[in-house]
């Protein structure tokens, strides 16, 4: 007797009861707690600003004066191209006007003699000494002359616009540094061919400050709807895998991209690179914040899944179980924002530190070191 009223005791004492069956569970507190729902993607880092540098002339590649990671200055010389083709056409260039401006000198000679020419005819003319088809002849011949004159000096401004492109072409052989930065792709090499037949090919890369970098991150057309530009966002990387990072988001493109019928789009998050850890292609994992509800009532989400009779009525509205006076009472509620552990709730019925059931225990579990069977007494 005394061995079975010791266990009646200590049996009422760790168990609850639901009519005539004794019943354990397991019960959480209502506590406050801060719920933040945001958005998973992945991107990549670049600067903010990079210039390509490329060449609008073709040849060989004579000299690199930069390399990867090089901090160079606006005008500075990063490469040079073979001038030796380019010279040469200035060359040309410059006697064909050298040629030219000798035959309108010869060519005005010609003109100011027919001009005098003429004038002695027409005082012949005036005299009845010559005849007037002889006069005509000398007028037909000096306006010739002028005529040949002007098209001289056309020619002479033909050959000065085709030097000044020479000119320019030669200068395009220097590869100048557009901006203030840093190299950070360099697509040459020394003697290499340039063919910009068609394009400018891409010689370098600049970065103008590094210090200002982005995540240009791929979002999935689902989740697109929830991000918007100013929302803070934290990322970490595989660089880096103890710490974490933050940014804001700055822009959500409107253009999409599709590859294997999956669309998304590119939100680009600016973050701030002062100590110079974030390297240009890195991958960022990120999370964009979306919502974030602090100092609110919140439940495990099992809670939202119990019931103590899995074959019992169905209710219309959502609702929570707590244990009143060791039996479960069911509490309307309504349901705010969630993550992947929580749910905020929000009912007058329910305050912080109430006991929430989440689960029904078996016979056999345990609970803080506590079984279903008490300790024999000791003898």
């Amino acid at each position: 007797l005394f061995r079975s009223t010791i266990a009646a005791v200590v049996t009422i004492g760790i168990i609850g009861f639901a009519g005539s069956k004794q019943i354990r569970y397991e019960t959480k507190d209502v506590e406050r707690c801060t719920i933040t729902q945001f958005v998973e993607a992945s991107g990549t880092i670049n600067p903010v600003n990079t210039v390509s540098v490329g060449s609008t002339v073709s040849g060989l590649i004579k000299a690199i004066y930069v390399d990867f990671n090089s901090e160079v200055k606006k005008g500075q010389l990063l490469a040079q191209i073979d001038p030796a083709n380019f010279e040469a056409t200035v060359q040309q260039n410059q006697a064909q006007i050298n040629n030219a401006q000798a035959n309108l000198a010869k060519l005005q000679a010609v003109t100011a003699y027919d001009e005098q020419q003429y004038k002695r005819y027409k005082n012949l003319y005036a005299k009845n000494f010559v005849a007037k088809s002889e006069l005509d002849e000398k007028y037909s011949t000096y306006k010739s002359d002028l005529a040949q004159i002007n098209a001289a000096r056309a020619q002479i401004n033909q050959y000065q616009a085709s030097l000044k492109t020479a000119l320019t072409n030669l200068s395009y052989t220097k590869i100048i540094a557009p901006v203030d930065g840093t190299v950070i792709s360099r697509e040459i090499d020394l003697g290499q061919p340039v063919a910009a037949s068609f394009q400018a090919p891409e010689l370098f890369t600049i970065a103008q400050d590094l210090t200002k970098m982005q995540i240009e991150v791929s979002v999935s057309e689902a989740d697109i709807g929830k991000v918007r530009e100013a929302q803070d966002v934290v990322y970490t990387l595989d660089g880096y895998p103890d710490s974490e990072f933050r940014g804001k988001v700055t822009q959500v493109r409107l253009s999409p991209t599709t590859v294997s019928n999956v669309v998304t789009y590119t939100v680009i998050v600016e973050v701030n690179n002062e100590d110079l850890k974030l390297k240009p292609g890195m991958t960022a994992n990120v999370s964009i914040i979306t919502s974030k509800s602090e100092d609110v009532l919140c439940v495990p989400n099992m809670a939202l899944k119990f019931t103590p009779d899995i074959n019992g009525p169905k209710y219309k509205n959502q609702g929570i179980w707590i244990l009143d006076n060791n039996k479960p009472k069911r509490i309307d509620i309504k349901t705010g924002a969630n993550d992947d552990s929580s749910t905020e709730i929000i009912s007058d019925a329910i305050s912080e530190g109430s006991k929430v059931i989440v689960s029904k225990l078996s016979k056999n579990s345990k609970k803080d070191g506590k079984s279903g069977r008490p300790p024999m007494p000791r003898l």
